[in-house]
């Protein structure tokens, strides 16, 4: 049944073709060892393709048949991206030990990613979606060519004996015995250590789970009540699940709604629940989010600028909360209060919704679990992509995902503009596909018609922003001030972890002494990217490319100065003595940027060597037709203290052998993110951040 897969197999739609590589047949017919190169189109985004530059993925598989030990043992292994992800695979079929009825199935995998073009995590979300829907699929395959097999009436395989046995040997050999459908083991058949194994039962069926006792079941009010509707299976594993936890758990135990969520979520599989059920409560423990509510006030930051709250509840009852995204500031909140405290909210809407369920479900005298989400993205732009932005996004969804299961019942998106696509792709492999099928998308004003929100939110309270009545009280947010901007030094005496603490450094740039960061190219046509804040003064901003390797840094000791800079350093490497055109070039156009701004871009390298990326003081022009300087000039130099500027960036090199996108979509220029997309929309800078940002 197992050999029909091959060389292709409809019911995998992923499995495009294989080709034989090496075959090996003993003379006595025991062992067939046939190792074959298997072609994959794996269902991955297709920007991650595109970057990483192929179709299809390439495995190895080997599979060794012993016919005498009555074992099938399948080996497999990527031979694409070889040396960015190593994915091993053992598969094994086995006589169970206790029963020779029974065919043990056993496989484990192990993935270890080394890098993926910045894209690490969505791979290994990617590949674990893919090898849990293999391994449910699995089942069936096997199911099918077994029955298909009975059909063209092949119900029984010769047991292997050798090409010369002796009577006695043949007289102990085991009858043949018909092939029946895969199955699972009995529970109670199921040994410490099996767990996770599927058994194939050529004898009889197992039962299904039993409903537990009638002292174990739950008052039908109850259920009917708080609960909603169970089987009698889903009772039973309830209550299973809650009296385990009685007995083996210290501390809160969860209420049967918050238990059920977590069943719900692994499809009532009471292993998989518990595993993830007690990894939340240690988390909530840790962190003590059973009391976020009572002990946590959020920044006055978040109160003003976070563009979400509830508002009254959908036709089913559920709580609804509105998120207004396209007019949030996700940079200035991230670099104003970092990912932590985001997060920390974020968690306490989810607590607030709990507690918004069971107040609903009493209002409304039946079962309300999960509440509805609608995000409005009118505005959402090419600088909601902002990169540690949407780490701090798919942080934010994972963590969500795992502690609050089965509690989000809809999600209404509404207005999604054209970069919407590109923001999904990043964030869906993240969402899991019960939750995803709970979302419903309108684009442009498609929600006021048929199928829109009138079918899911009372006419009474469609929010005044999107042609309602009603006055919502959602904060219309709007940019975060820079006034508001916090260092990764101030963040981290708060004992907060800030992802720009990792990425971004902070630097001071005086007159006369720039800052100077080297670069090291390889390979001509790699990538160089980046995304600086000048959060004090004006700068101008330089590439150039050298031959020779600068001498090794030397900080500035800004005794000429008189100045200390605790909050960033100043390194030079330029030597005073070299000259540009001989030493050293310049390979873009100089790039004037004044304070506040914020500067995204990218260089394609034409030649191997060293390349210095330069932040330079920039002096004020005097007049033109006058030596004197203008008294503009004067009072803007005058706010510079010190002639010092501050600027904090990130640079990143994408090699030539992983960037295969459009070289002509990594232009330099200013991302010109100074206001939100309602007013940039139309203005060269905001097509030009889209450019760089695709």
């Amino acid at each position: 049944a197992y050999e029909r897969r091959f060389p292709t197999c409809p019911l995998i739609p992923m499995f495009v073709a294989s080709d034989t590589v090496s075959e090996y047949k003993s003379e006595d017919g025991a062992i067939h060892v046939i190792e074959r190169r298997c072609k994959l189109d794996i269902d991955a985004p297709r920007l991650l393709k595109k970057i990483a530059g192929v179709d299809y993925v390439y495995f190895v598989q080997k599979n060794s048949l012993n016919r005498r030990e009555r074992t099938l043992h399948i080996e497999a292994y990527n031979e694409t991206f070889s040396n960015r992800v190593i994915i091993n695979e053992h598969c094994s079929y086995t006589v169970h030990p206790d029963n020779e009825d029974w065919t043990c199935f056993e496989q484990s995998a192990s993935l270890d990613i080394k890098s993926f073009f910045g894209f690490e995590s969505t791979v290994e979300k990617i590949a674990m979606k893919q090898y849990t829907s293999n391994i449910k699929k699995g089942k069936e395959i096997i199911e099918y060519y077994l029955k298909q097999l009975e059909e063209e009436g092949i119900t029984f395989v010769p047991r292997w004996t050798p090409p010369v046995a002796c009577k006695s040997e043949s007289s102990t050999s085991h009858p043949r015995r018909p092939v029946s459908p895969a199955i699972n083991i009995p529970e109670s058949a199921t040994k410490e250590g099996l767990s996770n194994k599927e058994i194939l039962n050529t004898s009889s069926s197992p039962s299904e789970p039993t409903a537990g006792t009638p002292d174990d079941k739950l008052d039908a009010d109850y259920i009917k009540r708080y609960l909603g509707d169970l089987t009698p299976m889903q009772e039973s594993c309830l209550i299973r699940l809650r009296q385990w936890l009685q007995e083996t758990h210290k501390g809160k135990i969860p209420k049967d709604e918050h238990i059920l969520r977590f069943l719900r979520a692994r499809d009532f599989n009471i292993d998989k629940a518990r595993e993830i059920l007690c990894q939340s409560l240690t988390w909530r423990k840790q962190h003590q989010v059973d009391y976020i509510l009572d002990t946590w006030n959020p920044p006055q930051v978040l109160q003003d600028y976070y563009a979400g709250g509830w508002h009254h509840h959908d036709k089913d009852g559920r709580p609804l909360y509105v998120l207004r995204l396209g007019q949030m500031d996700t940079k200035g909140l991230v670099r104003a209060l970092g990912e932590e405290a985001l997060l920390r909210y974020v968690l306490s809407i989810n607590e607030e919704g709990l507690r918004r369920c069971e107040e609903n479900t009493k209002v409304f005298g039946r079962p309300i679990s999960s509440w509805t989400c609608l995000v409005d993205l009118e505005g959402l732009n090419m600088r909601h992509l902002w990169r540690p932005g949407v780490k701090a996004l798919l942080r934010i969804i994972e963590v969500v995902e795992a502690n609050y299961p089965e509690t989000l019942g809809r999600l209404l998106i509404l207005r999604a503009p054209r970069v919407f696509p590109v923001l999904w792709t990043l964030v869906s492999p993240f969402i899991d596909d019960n939750t995803r099928k709970k979302f419903l998308i309108y684009a442009g004003n498609d929600y006021q018609g048929p199928g829109g929100l009138l079918d899911y939110i009372d006419k009474e309270i469609i929010p005044d922003f999107l042609g309602g009545e009603c006055m919502c009280e959602v904060p219309e947010g709007g940019l975060v001030p820079k006034s508001l901007y916090r260092t990764a030094e101030e963040l981290e005496n708060e004992d907060i972890k800030l992802w720009t603490e990792t990425i971004y450094q902070s630097a001071s740039v005086f007159k006369g002494a720039p800052h100077e960061v080297l670069i090291q190219i390889v390979d001509a046509s790699s990538v160089i990217t980046w995304d600086f804040d000048v959060c004090k003064g004006d700068i101008v901003f330089n590439i150039f490319h050298s031959k020779r390797a600068p001498q090794p840094p030397k900080k500035d000791s800004l005794g000429a100065h008189s100045i200390t800079s605790p909050g960033g350093n100043n390194v030079q490497l330029i030597d005073k003595v070299w000259q540009l055109g001989r030493d050293y070039s310049m390979v873009e156009s100089p790039l004037i940027c004044k304070e506040g701004e914020s500067v995204q871009g990218s260089h394609v390298t034409r030649w191997p060597g060293f390349y210095i990326l330069q932040w330079k003081f920039h002096s004020m022009p005097a007049c033109a037709t006058t030596n004197l300087p203008r008294v503009d000039d004067v009072l803007a130099s005058l706010q510079v203290s010190s002639h010092k500027c501050k600027v904090m960036y990130y640079t990143e090199v994408i090699g030539s052998e992983d960037f295969r996108g459009s070289m002509t979509s990594l232009e330099s220029s200013h991302s010109g993110f100074s206001q939100l997309s309602a007013a940039t929309t139309s203005s060269s800078q905001s097509h030009s951040s889209s450019m760089i940002s695709r």
